[in-house]
């Protein structure tokens, strides 16, 4: 489930392909349904394939081919597979308030080392995201440093409003909404709207780098 929280609090909660009604996501544009089935329908297991391969006049399978599949098999069932936010998402998250100064915001994230950060309103939880790139409508770098700055608050310069996930919400289906969305990443809250996680394009990279058999897109 995704959720669209504003100012003023959360002005929608709904399914993937609900969102394509939803005005006001920054760089939004229309959703593509996930396929049919793509949710239940399994892969077709390697071995299978080669059987069918070889009934195409494929040739036999090399013996190595099939004990490297094997060998990535046991390794999906050591590690188990990814399906959720929640097994991917970042927890130990820089956060903001609205009335933090431009300046004070992109040395935060610079130290860090991270490229946005959720920003949090007291009463309404998450309200925005703020990004590097958010910050620089406001100053100037000069090789790296920052040169001058505007008078300006991560209030008059974050995205908002911004698109959450619960931390069951399938990693397929926020990979999916990061494209459509022209996004950069997902904050993940919980029933309750507290904050609990981030999940960003990296942190989905990073999870298929882990998972050799790419078991988080079985």
């Amino acid at each position: 489930m995704f959720s669209l929280h504003t100012l003023t609090g959360v002005s929608f909660r709904g399914s993937l392909e609900e969102l394509g009604q939803v005005h006001g996501i920054a760089g939004a544009r229309s959703v593509r349904p996930l396929p049919t089935g793509s949710n239940s329908e399994p892969a077709t297991p390697f071995p299978i394939l080669l059987h069918e391969r070889q009934g195409e006049g494929g040739g036999a399978a090399p013996a190595h081919a099939v004990a490297a599949y094997q060998d990535l098999q046991q390794t999906e069932q050591e590690h188990g597979p990814l399906y959720v936010a929640s097994q991917i998402m970042g927890r130990d998250l820089l956060t903001v308030t609205p009335e933090f100064p431009v300046l004070e915001a992109w040395n935060a994230l610079i130290a860090r080392g991270v490229s946005q950060a959720p920003v949090l309103a007291t009463g309404n939880g998450v309200i925005g995201l703020v990004s590097r790139a958010n910050l620089l409508k406001a100053l100037n770098l000069d090789e790296g440093e920052v040169r001058d700055v505007l008078d300006r608050t991560v209030a008059q310069v974050m995205t908002t409003p911004v698109l959450s996930a619960d931390p069951d919400t399938d990693i397929r289906r926020i990979a999916q909404v990061l494209l459509d969305f022209h996004l950069a990443a997902v904050p993940i809250v919980d029933p309750d709207g507290g904050l609990v996680g981030l999940v960003s394009r990296g942190d989905i990279l990073r999870a298929v780098v882990a998972e050799p058999p790419l078991s988080l897109w079985a």
